[in-house]
Formats: C-alpha cells, sequence, structure tokens
C-alpha cells in the first residue's frame, strides 16, 4: 500500500525527517511513535500530500506521490491534531460540506452520512453546533470528516492527545474499526496507548526510524524513545545508524 524511500524533509537547515525508509500493507493500522519533535507531524503530513520531500519517493498505490498528487490525496483521508472543522457550522451539514467538496454527488454524501455517523458515534450530536462540542467530540468530527469519501488511507495525527480517559477508550475502539476498510496511520508519543490500536509501530527519534515491529517485538526495548535504551544489536528490528 506505502512505499517509502529515502524519505528526508529539512525546514531551512533543521532536518526534520531523514532517510526515512519503510513500507506499509493494506488494512494494516501503523503506529508513529515518537516524543514530540521527533518528525512524527512532518512525516505524515508529506503522506497526507500536504508537503512536499526533499529528497526521497513516496508511493502509495503503486502511485508516485510526486508524479500523481491530486490523485493520491482523493485517496486518503487526514486529520491533524487540531481538527480541521468550522465550528459554527452543525455537524451533519459539516460532513456533508466536506464530501462534496471532495467530489462526492450530494446524493451520494446523504446516503453514506447515517454510516459515517454511527461510526464515529457522533449521530446522538448531528444537529449540533460543532463550537459546542467537547474536545472528543470534536476529534470523532474529525475523523468523520477524514473518512466519508471512503478513502483507502486513513492518516490521524495524535487523534487521542488531550482526551480523558473514556475518550481514549472510544477513541480506541473507533481506530480499531477503520482498518475494515481502510490502512490507518496513527501517530502518538504515549506508547501504552499506540500498542492496543496499532499492529506493527515505528519509532522516531530525531527525525530518523530507529525501531520497528510489534508490540512484542519492541517489548525488550526498555524505552524505544530514548538513545540506546534496550534497542542493541541484538534486537530484532533494530535500525543501523540509531539516532545520528
Amino acid at each position: 500500500m506505502i512505499e517509502v524511500r529515502g524519505l528526508t524533509r529539512y525546514y531551512g537547515d533543521h532536518p526534520a525527517a531523514v532517510d526515512l525508509s519503510f513500507t506499509i500493507s493494506s488494512n494494516e493500522v501503523v503506529g508513529f511513535l515518537g516524543l514530540n519533535g521527533a518528525g512524527k507531524s512532518t512525516t505524515l503530513k508529506i503522506l497526507a500530500g500536504l508537503l512536499l520531500p526533499s529528497a526521497g519517493s513516496v508511493r502509495i498505490g503503486g502511485v508516485d506521490l510526486l508524479e500523481a498528487p491530486d490523485s493520491i490525496r482523493a485517496r486518503i483521508g487526514f486529520l491533524p491534531e487540531e481538527p480541521p472543522l468550522y465550528r459554527d457550522m452543525r455537524v451533519s451539514d459539516f460532513i456533508q460540506y466536506v464530501g462534496q467538496l471532495k467530489g462526492m454527488p450530494k446524493a451520494e454524501v446523504l446516503a453514506r452520512l447515517p454510516g459515517v455517523l454511527k461510526q464515529c458515534n457522533i449521530a446522538d450530536v448531528a444537529d449540533r453546533v460543532i463550537s459546542e462540542l467537547s474536545l472528543g467530540y470534536r476529534k470523532r468530527v474529525g475523523i468523520a470528516q477524514a473518512i466519508i469519501h471512503k478513502p483507502q488511507l486513513v492518516i490521524l495525527d495524535e487523534p487521542i492527545s488531550g482526551l480523558d480517559p473514556r475518550q481514549i477508550r472510544e477513541m480506541r475502539d473507533l481506530i480499531v474499526g477503520l482498518k475494515r476498510d481502510s490502512t490507518v496511520l496513527v501517530s502518538s508519543h504515549i506508547l501504552p496507548e499506540i500498542s492496543q490500536t496499532c499492529d506493527r509501530i515505528l519509532v522516531l527519534a530525531g527525525g530518523r526510524l530507529v525501531a520497528e515491529g510489534t508490540e512484542e517485538e519492541l517489548a525488550s526495548a526498555h524505552d524505544p524513545l530514548q538513545p540506546g535504551a534496550g534497542l542493541g544489536a541484538g534486537h530484532p528490528r533494530r535500525r543501523e545508524g540509531g539516532l545520528g
């Protein structure tokens, strides 16, 4: 589904992502784990077609991102850490609006809307103004706008950030359910939460991919976010080059 080779992104002289290479299969839920500034958001924005890489290549569904960006964006649903919502609109009106912006006929949006509202557990607030909702509800509305057009790839940047324990459990269930129809990428700096939703984890530090694997494969690392903490040469998925 996703093939990334040598992906690098600079902001001026600062490298935010350095020589990243990985593959992700269809209908896999993959977590991008790292501290703030590790390069998670930059990487996800490139995969979503919102940033251009300084070097390297990205292929999604066999199509090169740089060669056909509009085609790829149409197959992606993206939720940034701050949900991109028009807060003066009602929930159902906003999701309909986004669906039509993404090229869906109005009749198709209306036919799909009830299922999306139910899937995201927001049917009970469908007629509420978005500004009146809690953060947990706003994030679920953000996911609804990301999936209304049936994307092949769903990208969620820090979807559990700021949520209380009950909202985290609800978000976790929602993310796991998305893999029935899509490949899902999720970023977080919280290992216990990301491990409960993801089939596989990519660990970023200093813009580099320093480890990858299942929760079990990473379990021997005392703290995968810190340099050299348990990711020794014998670790099954240790990345050569460390943190650089």
